[in-house]
């Protein structure tokens, strides 16, 4: 724990909402400068450009992106000159697999060489990545591509309709509320954005009524945050037979993927189905859902390859073209998609992606060394079920964890392993724990996968 968090743990709760809005407004006016509403407009208007347009405008930028990576950035430089490749041999997306791969392990040991020499240390930001499965990554990046990422994802939701100024009910993983505090309020105001921020690591059935009850006081029109905690709160209300009290217009999900029944959980407790969007810090890849829920590639943004895996399904590859102080390109991002062909009626261009099937890490081994993916499907229409979590130790063995709602019962334990079985065969040993709660990485994410398996062995 940092000085200021530390400090900010030991405020009166009044101090504490005047800090998050402190904090509010410095992190809106890093998202939301001059720039941003030009690169929101200038993204609005390439929304319905053609296949055609949208390939021109992402090759040209990817064009000039190598050439900033190789004449600025030492690591790029040595990397072409070792390999014999010069930047004008990369003239498209289809180019760059002349190009190796960059994953996440070498970006962290080459983390100086990978900033670009044209921009000064004072125009820098750090960031860094959540660090979900493993160690995060700290990298640099500009206030203009930290304004572009904003621009384009204001672009998607504004497609629903949402504007700015649209109060928010925020359920993510900021340590807003002191674990240890043990009354309500679970929440913190950040005024400068209109969020209402609600602790997702008091979310227990004892405190659920308080959120409710600050949700029907507030009404907030425009519910955001993590998939596994809007289901948490869904899941409450549908269980015990509650009404919010008012009906949101909109939810929008981030940093988890969405699975299909946290969805349908969702929709059924709130009224209105989740949009969702696929994005990360180093913005090398970014989808976005249309009003006929198709995830569409922005082009624009990044160039994005679809590697085929050898098990189905393809990684995700990205090359962010905003960040120009530590370029990544040809960034292994770690998930997994499935595409669909054709196009989308909602006449956005963009490649389709249909389903986000999760990291790497999503995946349990059976005893034969094969990997299986999707597990998420076995718990489909399992609403006795409120939350759930695979854990894997060795191949062929798996433990699911779950938390079980007062109408779970055995004919719902058959259920669940005959649906397990399905998946992973007779051959897999499953074993069932009730828990009171899944722990959280320290983000406040839920994983749905814990694999100590690498490729058969355990992971140290």
């Amino acid at each position: 724990m940092n000085a200021r968090e530390n400090i900010y743990l030991q405020l009166p709760i009044r101090l504490q909402n005047i800090a998050c809005s402190f904090e509010g407004l410095r992190i809106h006016r890093i998202r939301y400068g001059r720039e941003f509403w030009r690169l929101l407009q200038e993204a609005e208007d390439r929304t319905f450009f053609s296949s055609e347009k949208i390939k021109e405008v992402r090759d040209n930028r990817l064009r000039s992106f190598v050439n900033h990576c190789y004449y600025t950035v030492p690591f790029y430089k040595k990397l072409f000159d070792d390999i014999g490749l010069k930047p004008e041999y990369i003239q498209c997306l289809e180019d760059l697999h002349k190009l190796p791969i960059l994953t996440k392990s070498v970006v962290q040991d080459n983390v100086k060489d990978l900033v670009s020499n044209t921009i000064p240390k004072s125009e820098r930001i750090t960031a860094h990545t959540s660090g979900t499965t493993g160690g995060g990554l700290r990298f640099a990046t500009t206030q203009r591509s930290v304004q572009e990422q904003w621009a384009i994802w204001w672009r998607y939701r504004r497609w629903h309709g949402l504007q700015f100024g649209t109060w928010c009910g925020y359920f993510g993983g900021r340590s807003v509320v002191p674990i240890t505090q043990n009354s309500p309020p679970f929440w913190r105001y950040n005024l400068p954005s209109k969020q209402i921020l609600f602790s997702g690591y008091h979310m227990s059935p004892e405190n659920l009524p308080y959120y409710i009850s600050e949700l029907r006081r507030k009404q907030p029109l425009w519910l955001h945050g993590y998939p596994s905690l809007l289901a948490l709160l869904a899941s409450y209300i549908l269980e015990n037979k509650l009404e919010l009290g008012y009906r949101a217009r909109w939810i929008t999900i981030g940093a988890e993927n969405l699975l299909p029944q946290q969805s349908d959980l969702i929709e059924h407790a709130f009224g209105v189905r989740p949009h969702q969007h696929y994005g990360m810090a180093e913005a090398v890849a970014n989808f976005s859902e249309c009003d006929h829920r198709n995830l569409h590639v922005d082009e624009d943004f990044a160039a994005v390859e679809f590697v085929p895996n050898s098990g189905g399904g393809y990684r995700v590859i990205g090359t962010n073209f905003s960040n120009l102080a530590m370029p990544l390109l040809r960034y292994d991002v770690g998930d997994t998609v499935t595409l669909q062909n054709g196009t989308c009626a909602c006449g956005r261009p963009g490649r389709i992606v249909s389903g986000v099937d999760g990291r790497a890490e999503d995946y349990v081994i059976l005893k034969n060394g094969a990997k299986v993916g999707r597990m998420d499907h076995i718990f489909k229409d399992m609403v006795h079920i409120r939350e759930a979590q695979i854990v894997q130790k060795y191949p062929g063995e798996m433990t699911i964890n779950i938390v079980p709602g007062h109408k779970y019962s055995d004919s719902d334990n058959v259920r669940l392993l005959e649906e397990t079985f399905k998946r992973v065969g007779k051959d897999m040993t499953v074993k069932i724990e009730y828990v009171e709660k899944i722990a959280r990485s320290k983000t406040g994410k839920l994983r749905f996968v814990v694999s100590e398996v690498a490729d058969g062995k355990l992971q140290k």
